[in-house]
């Protein structure tokens, strides 16, 4: 698993909406968690099916991240995402497959208030 080119693929996908990009990200059986206690996305089909329906504009958002911790078959990454007219505070979950493929994605996301 290479967490820098995982991540650098995900926001390609996330900025072009191609649905190959997407499901090349995940192993066939994964999950996908848009919140930590949502029903999640089951199946690369799903998840494919489930980005495109609450997909953003290409191009509309920038992402920046580090990692917090990287072992095994874990990642657990921390970002930002801003997009025209708001930002959000990110945390990211990742257990990658055998094969390098995420098979389980959770995320958290704040929104940034103005004070």
């Amino acid at each position: 698993m290479n967490l820098e080119q995982w991540i650098a693929d995900y926001v390609r996908a996330w900025n072009t909406n191609d649905p190959a990009g997407i499901a090349a990200l995940f192993t066939e059986d994964a999950s996908y968690y848009t919140e930590p206690h949502a029903q999640p996305w089951h199946g690369r089909d799903a998840i494919v099916a489930g980005w495109l329906a609450n997909q953003d504009e290409p191009g509309q958002t920038s992402f920046t991240w580090q990692p917090l911790t990287v072992t095994g078959d874990l990642a657990i990454v921390q970002g930002t995402t801003v997009y025209p007219d708001r930002t959000f505070s990110n945390l990211w979950v990742i257990r990658f497959g055998q094969d390098g493929g995420c098979r389980e994605f959770t995320e958290w996301w704040m929104e940034h208030h103005p004070r």
